[in-house]
């Protein structure tokens, strides 16, 4: 390895894509470069050559900006790779390597990267909640998860549920039946009409989830004055805290007696006191075992991480078929 050796960490999901260069340490040394658009999935999960089409000249780009090279190690955090990545583990290696020289390539599960942003390799558990929501947990030697089944099996606690039962309850008020809600009512005529229109504005849509994650912040500002909204945040602050106590290890779990920690990342918990007064509170009762701490980083962070950690040999996170690969490529 030589002075200018670097790694590239990448973060790919619903919105597009976001790559950055890392040095060695672990920590990012560029600004990031992002996208105009998702990679496509197909018949065969995410599109490998769509991928690759997108990431190489992004990847230039960033090591000509930074003066930077080589690329000692790739980590690839990607939304649907648990279940959607088959195609990316038998092109992907191959294809960075022909195009950057890349020799250790890690792919990951979009879950692992925002857990190793939040927490770097100590045991404990992740909430990432936005539009959906999954946990995600490890005691270092094997991964869980919890939920991520999206928004009509699960996702519950996440911003589209939220969404959904804040809609509902300005329903029931319209129609006059209980547990509606004037405030949540009134919010959402003057966001989207009257209410009699609002199925025909949703239905139809490709981005349902979106839309009623978008209602969210509005439950959130009725908090405070609405017993009705107030009740949809502390049942949403109920289903964060039993899927994060389904992926967390025990204290016993823990080696060295280190206690777990359980760190929340994600777009939905910018909607503040509201939603996490409930749940700080949950967690109190249910999972005293743990620490709260604030997640130190994003995806792309934790995607940096792993590359680091690849290129260096000092990877602690367990490998799984799905959730966390690691590949060495050689010249032929």
């Amino acid at each position: 390895m030589t002075d200018t050796s670097c790694v590239l960490g990448v973060d790919s999901g619903g919105s597009g894509m976001r790559v950055t260069v890392g040095g060695l340490d672990g920590a990012v040394r560029a600004a990031p470069v992002s996208s105009k658009e998702p990679v496509r999935t197909g018949a065969r999960g995410i599109d490998a050559g769509h991928f690759t089409e997108q990431l190489v000249p992004m990847a230039r780009e960033l090591l000509a900006r930074a003066g930077a090279g080589p690329v000692t190690g790739v980590a690839v955090g990607a939304a649907g790779m648990a279940t959607l990545g088959d195609d990316l583990r038998a092109q992907l290696p191959t294809a960075l390597h022909r195009a950057l020289g890349v020799r250790r390539l890690a792919l990951a599960a979009d879950a692992v990267t925002a857990y190793t942003g939040a927490l770097g390799d100590r045991p404990g558990a992740v909430v990432a909640a936005g539009t959906g929501l999954i946990a995600i947990g490890t005691d270092l030697t094997a991964w869980h998860r919890a939920d991520g089944w999206g928004h009509l099996l699960g996702d519950c606690g996440g911003g589209a549920w939220i969404g959904r039962a804040g809609l509902e309850a300005a329903m029931r008020a319209f129609d006059g039946r209980g547990r509606g809600s004037k405030a949540l009512l009134a919010r959402a005529e003057e966001l989207f009409g009257p209410a009699p229109g609002l199925p025909a504005q949703l239905y139809p849509r490709t981005d349902r989830p979106a839309m009623l994650a978008s209602f969210a912040p509005e439950v959130a500002r009725c908090a405070p004055d609405d017993p009705v909204a107030d009740a949809i945040l502390r049942d949403a602050a109920r289903h964060i805290v039993e899927a994060a106590a389904a992926v967390c290890p025990s204290s016993d779990a823990v080696s060295r007696g280190e206690r777990p920690e359980v760190s929340l990342t994600g777009g939905l918990f910018k909607m503040g006191d509201a939603l996490l007064d409930p749940v700080r509170a949950e967690m109190r009762e249910h999972l005293r075992h743990v620490r709260l701490v604030p997640a130190a980083g994003d995806p792309l962070d934790g995607a940096v991480r792993i590359a680091a950690d690849i290129a260096t040999d000092r990877l602690r996170l367990p490998l799984d078929p799905r959730m966390l690969t690691v590949h060495t490529m050689v010249d032929s």
